[in-house]
Order: structure tokens, then sequence, then C-alpha cells
């Protein structure tokens, strides 16, 4: 299984990587700690902040601690640089389509156990956070339950009157929903993060105000108010005061959630924070692919055959021919070649701009037995975690192009591809370095668009011998149309390629998700990570905030930051897309919950019965995804397929154990009536009934 061969080489990466000793490991950046209030009602909020009562003054002995102990933190709460996170305290006015730029002080990054602070340059150039955010604070003695907030299991009740958290889009007022829960992997209490999660993702370049209020220890007391919260809601501080600024922006967050209905009685916490605009995140992608497709003036790129196996009958009954080569992209990373450890090679602009050399990128066919009496219709495929074009050449895709007539490519995805595994283990120990894994996985977004290119131009691949029968008729059938299929990390990965490709109509992504800051803690695959991690990054309140932050990278390569386009909406240059999502029940890699949050995000339908009563821990599974309304059905869906495994845990854990049973990742894409349900979308973009009045079954891979 390649992700035994994952798992041995980066055995070695974790025993190669050198961690400090316990001795030099820093204490977390923190403010200085504060006193607390008690949390006695508070009155109701105005846009204006006017005289406080008796009930919220600070106590004198608040005073002297009221700024933060490091440069570039947040004194509203007190207890950690960056904290609460997302929060626009981090950003200044800048010429860019949010009106922000994220301005985040070195000096309040996290430190890793040699005592670097990540190098905040690339956030930096961001004009707002990410529309996946988790939002992260820091709540000592919280309890979820006792304080009421809406768990994973039950997404509808975050949107209660009387929850005790609130997220309003102050733009159209409307409540957000989400999820909350602590941090289940921080051993002590003092240093769990609070995380609260978007069921959907968060609209590009609108503003959201956050509330905390009425939150309870694990007695069912209410918690204190921190002591600088309590003064900010207070009087009116004079301008030299060094809170003053921060009183000002609070303003302005109490108004938008007062006018939501949100006032300050019993409140905690409360800030805000900006999304990034679709230029901010798409546009340096969407400049490469532009740029790329200009240079070949209409024409297919350059492209080479290295090799061609002709395969008979009794060696492979799907599969007549495999063809592997290069095709020609421009090099838009900063060394020739684009190696691992290269970062984008940008303009005075900030957009990535061509180095002058190209880059070989490999990819390798499956030419189905089919395409020999028709032409069969073409598609890309995206493969898993860190794997490798050849994956293309696994069982269950070649059943699918035999049994269904597809021509299948596909090239890496550099930057999480094989070659990829020791630079990624490294960056681990230094988080300045993530951005040479995101940068490289965005050339491959184009690297992808061409080799699409490349597949139904007409001096493309039909055009070569490889590509035809004995008579030199094209075994590809270029009218077709273009197509994507991929699984794991290619169902990640590939909503952010759906979005931004000219070519792909109908996309399928299977075992499918978005948004690693939600995803690594709950994934089987990033056990190895983890231990590079607690080694460089040993504390787990910091761990989190590191997860936010390099989320806000991803973005730019993976379908989180993509999702708003992958269907409606296209991005420039980009035709309406259509997209089924396949997901495994209880996979143990990429969970389902992050999947859920992609259909709600793209407006996805769902197949209902998803699961058979009681499989599901949720008091409404799959909340808030409509069912499908008909079939078939043209547009967008995620079915879900039950092979028998347990639930996952509702935690942010991986399921480790035997309670949880075996993966489920592999099975929908070997099952038949999964594979005749992908064909038919990938084709017409029609989501066909194949399971009935019942839940979609597969059986176990053996």
């Amino acid at each position: 299984m390649r992700l035994r061969m994952i798992v041995a080489s980066l055995t070695l990466a974790v025993a190669s990587v050198s961690a400090a000793p316990a001795s030099a490991v820093p204490a977390p950046v923190s403010a200085a700690p504060e006193p607390a209030v008690s949390a006695s009602p508070l009155p109701p909020a105005s846009p204006v902040l006017g005289p406080a009562s008796p009930a919220v003054r600070e106590p004198a002995t608040a005073t002297a601690t009221a700024t933060p102990a490091v440069p570039g933190c947040d004194p509203i709460a007190g207890t950690a640089c960056l904290l609460p996170f997302p929060n626009d305290w981090f950003t200044t006015a800048a010429r860019t389509r949010t009106g922000l730029k994220v301005d985040l002080a070195a000096e309040a990054m996290p430190r890793n156990a040699a005592g670097t602070p990540i190098d905040p340059a690339q956030w930096n150039a961001a004009d707002g956070f990410s529309p996946g955010s988790m939002l992260l604070a820091h709540v000592p003695g919280l309890d979820l339950g006792r304080s009421g907030a809406a768990p994973v299991t039950d997404i509808g009740w975050s949107l209660r009157r009387d929850a005790p958290i609130v997220i309003v889009d102050t733009r159209t007022g409307e409540r957000w929903p989400y999820w909350a829960e602590l941090d289940a992997n921080a051993t002590d209490p003092a240093r769990r993060a609070l995380i609260v999660r978007p069921a959907k993702n968060f609209r590009e370049g609108h503003r959201y105000a956050v509330a905390l209020r009425n939150l309870k220890n694990a007695a069912g007391e209410k918690l204190p108010v921190p002591g600088t919260f309590a003064r900010l809601l207070g009087e009116r501080l004079p301008s030299g005061d060094p809170l003053a600024a921060r009183q000002r922006a609070l303003r302005r967050t109490l108004g938008d959630l007062s006018r939501a209905g949100v006032d300050t009685r019993g409140l905690h916490l409360a800030w805000e924070f900006t999304v990034a605009s679709e230029q901010g995140i798409a546009g340096p992608v969407l400049s490469m692919r532009d740029q790329a497709l200009r240079a070949l003036r209409g024409r297919s790129p350059e492209f080479t055959v290295t090799g061609v196996t002709d395969l008979p009958p009794e060696r492979d009954p799907h599969i007549a021919r495999e063809v592997s080569g290069e095709i020609e992209v421009p090099n838009f990373l900063d060394e020739p070649g684009g190696p691992p450890g290269s970062n984008l090679n940008r303009g005075p602009d900030g957009l990535p701009r061509p180095l002058g050399d190209t880059l070989k990128a490999q990819y390798q066919c499956v030419i189905p037995r089919s395409a020999l009496t028709r032409p069969a219709h073409p598609s890309l495929y995206g493969h898993g975690l860190l794997g490798r074009a050849t994956e293309v050449r696994a069982g269950n895709v070649r059943a699918m192009a035999g049994e269904h007539n597809f021509v299948f490519c596909a090239t890496k995805w550099i930057g999480m591809s094989d070659e990829d595994v020791q630079h990624v283990a490294g960056v681990f120990g230094d988080f300045s370095r993530f951005g040479t894994v995101t940068d490289r996985l965005q050339q491959s977004l184009v690297n992808f668009v061409l080799l699409g290119r490349a597949m139904i131009g007409k001096d493309g691949l039909a055009s070569h011998e490889a590509f035809q029968d004995g008579e030199g008729r094209s075994l590809i059938d270029r009218r077709a149309g273009l197509a994507f299929d991929g699984n794991s990390q290619g169902g990640i990965a590939g909503g952010a390629l759906v979005a931004v490709s000219p070519d792909v109509r109908n996309a399928v992504l299977g075992v499918p998700g978005m948004n690693y800051s939600t995803l690594l803690n709950r994934s089987v695959d990033f056990q190895p990570f983890q231990q590079l991690m607690d080694q460089s990054y040993p504390d787990k309140l910091t761990q989190q905030l590191c997860f936010a932050l390099l989320q806000m990278l991803w973005d730019r390569a993976e379908a989180n930051g993509y999702a708003q386009h992958m269907t409606g909406d296209p991005l420039p240059g980009s035709p309406k897309h259509r997209v089924l999502l396949h997901v495994a029940f209880g996979d143990h890699q990429v969970a389902t919950v992050t999947a859920e949050v992609e259909a709600r995000t793209i407006g996805a339908r769902i197949h209902r019965p998803a699961l058979d009563e009681g499989r599901s821990p949720d008091v409404a599974p799959f909340w808030g995804i409509r069912p499908l309304p008909d079939w078939p059905y043209p547009g967008s869906a995620i079915i879900v397929w039950d092979s028998g495994t347990p639930a996952p845990p509702t935690t942010n854990t991986p399921p480790l154990g035997p309670e949880y049973g075996r993966d489920s990742h592999e099975d929908p894409r070997h099952d038949p009536d999964a594979r005749t349900q992908k064909a038919y979308f990938l084709r017409h973009g029609v989501v066909v009934d194949v399971c009935g009045d019942a839940p979609c079954l597969a059986d176990p891979v053996p």
C-alpha cells in the first residue's frame, strides 16, 4: 500500500530531524496575565460605547497589565499572542480588494523549539484571512457542554437565539452556522484551545463579528470576564491610554453585533475578522494560468512521449496501452527546474512571473481497450497523498477506464508528491518555509491545466502515434470535453484545479474534503507529521495557531480557497462546473465532516437516505445539505458510500483503535455501481440513481 510506504519514509524523516532538548524549548509567547472581573450581566450594547456600569468597571489592579508584553499581540484577551484569531487587529489599511492587508508582527508569531519565530512575510501578502478560518480563542476553565455550545453532532444548535457563540456576517446580518470544540489533543487544560469551525465557508471579502457570551465552567458557574476586555467595554478611555485604539476598534464590532441582536449582557469576548478576496486567494494561480495559455497561442503545449507499453488482453482486460512522457510548462518558481524548496518567482506586483526556463512535467496515461473500437472520453486524474502520477495505473482506475471508455492522464501534485516527502518533513521544523510547499502546489495546478489542454488539443497527444490506433485514428475523443477524477489528496487539490480549469466542466472528487486545518488532527495519515510537530512546536495551543496560519497559505492551492467558485460564480476565464463528491463513511484518512462543509459551500445536494437509521451520531445527519430533488439530477451532489466502518470520533482526533474498525477510504472507487455513477456524471454532469431508495452501500475492499 502506498500509505505504508509514505509512513516508512516519514519515520526516517522523524529520526533525521533534530529537535532541541527540552530545556531549550521556550515558554509559549504570551501576553502578561491579567485579573478578571465578575461575569455579572452587562448593559446592552450600542454602536457607541457609553459609560460603564459599576458591574463592568476594571479593578485597579488590572490597570498595570493592560498592555501586552510582546509587541504585535492583541491585548483584548491578554492570554496569548495572536489570539483571538483570525482578527482584524492584525491587519492594516491598504489598497487591496478588501481595503486591508494582513500585518502580523514577527515578534508575535509562534516560535519553534529553537526559539525561531515564523517569518510572517508570505502571510502579510494576504488581503484577509481564510474563508474556512477556524476561530481560535483561549478560555481557561471553559466547559462547552455546560455553556450550551453547538457540537459537531448538532450544527443547527449554533443558530439558536441564545447560543453562547455567535458569528455574524456584518454585510448581510446573517448568523453563520458552526460547531465548537475544545482541542482534545491538549493534555494541559491551561493550554487547550477553543476552536470554532464554520459549517460552510465564509464569503470572500466579507467581515464577520464574533461574540462569546455566558460561558460556564464544569460546575455550571459563569466564567469571569477577562479584565482587559471588561475595561474596553467600560467608559471611554482617554486618547493617551494604551488601550484607546483597541477600544475604538471594538466599538464597530459591538455595533455590528448589536444590529444582529447581540448585546453586551454576559459578553465574554468579541472581535472581528475579514475574509480574503477572490483576487487575494486565486489571483496568483489565475495569473500563471493566463500567462501560460497566452504563450501557447491556442496550441497544445510541447510534449514528448518517453514510453509506450502495449498490453495483451490476457495481461490486462481493461487497458490496451500505457503511455508516459513529459509536457513543457513555463516555470513560475524561483529556481531552475522548480525543485522542492522553491518559492514562486514573484514580480514587483507580487504576482508570479516566468523564471525563463520550462518545467518538464511528467505524465502517465492509460488507454482502455474499448478505445480501439470507439475513441475514449478524456479525463485528468489526481493522485493521493504524497503520491505520483503512476497512481493512474491503479486497479480501480484501470477498471473505470475499461468499463466506461475513459482515457486517464495524470501528472504530479508537485509540492505534495513523492519527490517532496523529505522536504515536507523538514518544513515541520520551521513553518517559515511552508510557502515552499504551497507555492509548488500552485505551479502544479498550471501543470494540470496544460496537460488537460494537451489531451484535447488538435496538435496535442492525439496527434502522436502513441495515442492512435494502427490506422492512425485518435484513441482520444477530443470533442467529448475534458473531465477530472481524483481521489483523496486528488479530491482535495482537485477542487482547486476544477475551479481554475478553463476546460474541465464535470468533475468527481473521490473521498474528498477541504481545509487541512480541520482535517489534519482528524486523519491517521497525519500521525508521522504530528511527531515532527510535537518536536518543533510542542505546545498544543501553539499547534492550533500554526494550523490556522498554514491554512491561509494552503488556500492558494486546495479546495478550501476555491470552493466559492467550484460550481456557481466561476472564476474569470473558467466555466461553470458540476461536481460530484463521493464520500466514504467513517473514512480514516479524510474526515467526512470536511466533505460536508464542502458540500454546503458549493451547494451540492445529497442522496437520501444517506445512511441507515442510527449509523450517524448526529442529531440531524448532514445538516444543511438539501436532498436531491429527483433522478437523474443535472447538478452537483454528494453521495455517501457506506461499507460498514463505524462512525469517526466526534473530537478533533483520528480514528485510531479497534473500535473504529477498518478504513473505508478505498471502498467507493472500487465499487462497480459507484464507478457507473461517476462515469455518467463525468460525461453528462448528471447524477444517476444507482442505489434506489436505500443508502448507497459499497463492499469493503479485501
